[in-house]
């Protein structure tokens, strides 16, 4: 499912018209990652949790060259599915 196709399915799920689930999908990705620029988790209960996770630095291989590379050290998002959608996805 591609963006617009989101955006079809929040306006036919909410009864809202297209233009206005494109500005609450827009709102929301803002939100969260404003959030997670700050430091914060984001908790949908249900649904799921988005976090920053750090990736330490660390040894890899260039599989063209077979040599090896160091990779830096950078931060991450991570999302864990909440129970229900588990669930729902089994």
């Amino acid at each position: 499912m591609n963006k617009s196709e989101l955006i079809s399915a929040i306006a036919a799920e909410s009864g809202l018209s297209k233009v206005d689930s494109k500005k609450a999908l827009d709102a929301f990705v803002v939100s969260v990652t404003d959030a997670l620029k700050g430091g914060d988790k984001v908790a949908l209960v249900g649904f799921g949790s988005f976090s920053v996770t750090e990736r330490s630095a660390r040894q890899g291989i260039n599989p063209a060259t077979k040599k090896p590379i160091q990779i830096p050290a950078k931060k991450t998002v991570k999302f864990k599915a909440g129970a229900e959608l588990a669930d729902v996805v089994k």
